[in-house]
């Protein structure tokens, strides 16, 4: 295999390392990550790229800024302190939560050897953490009544369908009777100074927006009212679900880019997120994750269904046809679905 088999363009590294085309270049423009350039010019990234790549993925995923990042490199960790005594915290929460299912499955050996037989529940309960939470409704109009149910929800699950399809009705009934669920609708978008109250009542949300932010801009993002008004949404602190209307709503693409890298560095133990989106540049079918899950609601008003996200699979070209690039999205925006009225 010749050498130059083993470098990739920006495109594949992304998203080989989970993060936009965008962030790369930031990283190159801060002298940390410096690509193979071809002869045309081209960026391309080879072994070595990819490592110091994702060396500094892994550092922001601990959430360190790019400053912080290059102060790693220049032999000044200090800073690696509170973001790995964070991330023990984290590791050691998942150690007693697998530590009690031990206990668990102990208790249901010995109890077998007694000639005992498990109650009914002890073993689906087994299998699924203690806090998952499970969605079961009965669907609304257009639906008619019929059931809809979730189990073992990801921490990031898009809702998608073509204009009319109800993917609205969806989102809106998931958080009306998910307990500790909220819905983050369109409205935050002429909701400036709702946010800016609740930033200043709350110094601690407002740390976190800013915090955010930052992470946000130095990944490509563009502030904006509307970045800011879906930052502020996503970081208030009670719901136990949050159903987002369309997310990338007055965001451009590299913005979105940043948005969905950031909502995926969340990790596994992350507050659920159910994304309203008709977007490729939020929803990627290449790019999707163990953690993430697609919810389909069909043109044909067919119940919504889950959608495996590889080609060939029972839905997946019904999603692709309702994606479309910022751009285009941006054009549609506004446009809503009619449906005329029969006598």
């Amino acid at each position: 295999m010749s050498s130059s088999a083993q470098f990739i363009n920006a495109a594949a590294a992304a998203r080989r390392l989970g993060v936009s085309a965008k962030a790369l270049r930031l990283y190159e423009q801060r002298g940390l990550l410096a690509p193979v350039r071809t002869t045309a010019n081209w960026r391309t990234y080879g072994p070595a790229e990819m490592a110091q790549a994702a060396e500094i993925a892994a550092l922001r995923a601990l959430g360190l800024s790019l400053s912080q990042v290059a102060q790693v490199f220049n032999g000044e960790p200090d800073c690696l302190e509170p973001a790995l005594a964070a991330h023990q915290a984290a590791l050691e929460s998942r150690l007693r939560q697998l530590a009690g299912t031990v206990d668990k499955v102990r208790n249901l050996r010995a109890d077998l050897a007694r000639g005992q037989a498990p109650a009914a529940g002890e073993l689906p309960a087994l299998l699924s953490p203690a806090s998952q939470i499970e969605i079961a409704l009965d669907l609304p109009w257009p639906w008619g009544g019929e059931r809809f149910e979730l189990a073992a929800i990801k921490p990031l699950t898009y809702i998608i369908g073509p204009l009319g399809s109800g993917k609205t009705r969806l989102a809106q009934a998931i958080a009306a009777t998910t307990p500790g669920a909220a819905f983050l609708g369109l409205d935050r978008l002429i909701a400036g100074e709702a946010a800016e109250s609740h930033l200043a009542k709350d110094t601690a949300l407002n740390a976190r927006v800013e915090q955010a932010l930052a992470w946000l801009t130095e990944d490509g993002a563009t502030p904006s009212a509307a970045l800011t008004a879906l930052i502020v949404g996503l970081e208030i602190e009670g719901p136990v679900i949050l159903v987002v209307d369309m997310v990338e709503q007055g965001l451009g693409q590299t913005t979105q880019e940043a948005v969905i890298a950031h909502l995926r560095r969340r990790g596994p133990e992350a507050r659920p997120l159910f994304l309203m989106t008709r977007s490729c540049a939020i929803l990627d079918l290449t790019a999707v994750g163990a953690d993430e899950a697609i919810v389909l609601c069909p043109a044909n008003h067919s119940p919504p269904t889950l959608v495996a996200p590889y080609p060939g699979a029972a839905g997946y070209e019904a999603v692709a046809t309702c994606l479309a690039s910022p751009e285009v999205r941006a054009r549609t925006e506004g446009v809503i679905a009619w449906r005329p009225h029969v006598a």
